[in-house]
């Protein structure tokens, strides 16, 4: 018996080993890993170099702002640099001194006087000037490198940029006054103070020498002293904890000690009370400081409020690829010195408030505005945000706050009477090594024409003490009617800019005394005039 007959069979493929199957094919394109920012890991020679070539190039920037502005010598630039000549030939010669500077002058008359005169001697006034560029670009520097202890490179090079253009740093970079180098001093002694926040305890005194020379060079750098203080604790709470309030102790006994000697030995603390702590209040009003205030620091002011702000709400925003979570300090500690460096920033014009003047307020912005500038260039990195992502709201903001440095600094340079064509009239007309002067800005001449006049030659219309023939001394408008009507002095000059309230005054007595002709009347801008009399 035979079995049916079947269907054809059905063969099954049988599964290739693994190493049988083919190679997927290579991908055209692959998309790279996006680094947490776009720089270098912390100490890579390259990023170091291109921060480096980005600060050099701000730096020269800076230099192009200040460098443009031109005029003569104003009244306190002529009285340091006399003075400093006086006092080299006082050192040298032995020549007496016509003053006591120490008891008026706003720092000490041998530390800032002394040095620009020195470079006045040799390169006259563009050399004094550019002294003070050279304390600014140091201060930028030390401004730099602080921040960049402080953050990272973007926040600093940020920082830099935004210093470099506000008014008052483009003024003191052309300005022969004891600012600038004061300036310098306070960043010098802040970045140390950085610098050193985990090294030994006590290096923070390598940085109390150089606050003791800030405040002798100028007097209002002690304002800032409390905020030094604070902020060598501050910056060494992360690594040294509780010790490092000792480490402001030390900072405070550095620079206590050999202040209090040097006011034991010295005679400046005359000049210190008639300058800053008892100084002869004003009459501006509050809104008029507050509004001078916001037009020369208010943009970079915000910026910093900005950034402190955001620094205390997260404290990083990959500002750098190499910094780890775990390494970014508590929130506490980010708001403390948000706080710190923003409100320093108030110091000079809460102090000029309390003074009800303005007199000097364009200048001392700049200490307190280089204690905010750390967070002001931690406010534009928050602006261009991670990888540049919002570039254009922070070149808005630089922008902004060129326009307004470079606008205020000219009006600034502007401010004042030029007096090239004065100072060559004048010099056909005095007596050299002698005759008795009156003028508004006497300082301005003295300095120019130090060849054959000195400065107890010239009287000013600050203050007037004259004795008659009589023995009667005579003070203020009358002083100046008397000496007058008397024939006292040998020529008079008037600009109505100085002190303009007693101009009217001065060109009455000298009309009505009979004593004296118009010699002419030399112009200094498009309305203004020096009018000039000149004894019969």
């Amino acid at each position: 018996m035979t079995s049916p007959e079947r269907g054809p069979r059905t063969v099954l493929p049988v599964p290739s080993p693994a190493g049988d199957r083919p190679a997927p094919a290579t991908p055209a394109y692959r998309v790279p890993t996006v680094p947490q920012a776009a720089w270098s890991p912390a100490g890579c020679r390259r990023r170091t170099w291109v921060s480096r070539a980005i600060l050099l190039s701000i730096l020269l920037f800076q230099a192009t702002l200040s460098l443009r502005l031109h005029n003569t010598a104003f009244q306190d630039e002529a009285v340091y640099l006399s003075s400093g000549h006086v006092q080299i030939h006082h050192l040298l010669y032995g020549t007496p001194v016509p003053t006591d500077y120490a008891s008026y002058f706003s720092g000490s008359p041998l530390i800032y006087p002394v040095v620009a005169a020195v470079v006045d001697a040799k390169f006259g006034l563009a050399g004094a000037r550019l002294l003070s560029l050279f304390f600014m670009l140091g201060a930028n520097t030390a401004l730099y490198a602080m921040t960049r202890r402080l953050f990272s490179e973007r926040p600093a090079l940020a920082a830099s940029a935004v210093f470099a253009v506000i008014p008052s740093t483009v003024v003191l970079g052309h300005f022969a006054t004891y600012d600038a180098a004061a300036v310098f001093l306070l960043a010098l002694t802040a970045w140390i103070i950085v610098r050193t926040d985990r090294a030994p305890v006590a290096s923070v005194l390598l940085a109390a020498p150089v606050a003791v020379l800030a405040v002798a060079t100028k007097y209002a750098a002690g304002l800032y002293l409390p905020t030094l203080v604070a902020l060598a604790a501050l910056v060494s709470w992360p690594h040294r904890g509780r010790s490092s309030m000792v480490r402001a102790v030390l900072f405070v006994i550095g620079v206590a000690v050999p202040t209090l000697v040097g006011l034991q030995y010295s005679d400046v603390l005359d000049g210190v009370r008639a300058t800053t702590t008892a100084r002869e209040h004003g009459h501006d009003g509050m809104r008029e400081i507050v509004w001078k205030t916001a037009e020369w620091g208010g943009l970079m002011f915000l910026t910093a409020c900005g950034g402190a702000i955001a620094y205390a709400r997260r404290g990083r925003m990959n500002e750098s690829p190499s910094t780890a979570p775990l390494d970014v300090p508590g929130g506490i500690w980010r708001t403390l010195l948000g706080l710190l460096l923003c409100a320093t920033a108030l110091l000079a014009p809460a102090y000029q408030i309390h003074l009800a003047t303005s007199v000097a307020l364009s200048k001392h912005l700049g200490f307190g505005l280089l204690f905010a500038a750390p967070m002001a260039g931690v406010g534009l990195t928050r602006l261009v945000g991670a990888h540049f992502r919002f570039p254009q709201l922070a070149c808005v903001l630089w922008v902004a706050t060129l326009c307004v440095g470079v606008t205020k600094s000219t009006e600034w340079f502007a401010s004042w009477p030029e007096t090239s064509q004065l100072n060559k009239v004048l010099r056909s007309h005095i007596t050299p090594g002698g005759g008795r002067y009156l003028a508004e800005s006497p300082n301005t001449p003295v300095y120019y024409l130090r060849d054959i006049t000195d400065q107890t030659r010239w009287s000013s219309l600050y203050h007037m003490g004259y004795k008659d023939a009589h023995g009667t001394v005579h003070h203020g408008k009358d002083g100046y009617r008397k000496a007058l009507a008397d024939g006292w002095f040998d020529l008079v000059v008037l600009d109505g800019v100085a002190v303009p309230e007693l101009d009217p005054v001065i060109t009455e007595a000298v009309r009505s005394s009979g004593r004296y002709r118009l010699l002419g009347a030399v112009p200094f801008s498009e309305t203004g005039r020096f009018r000039i009399w000149v004894k019969r």
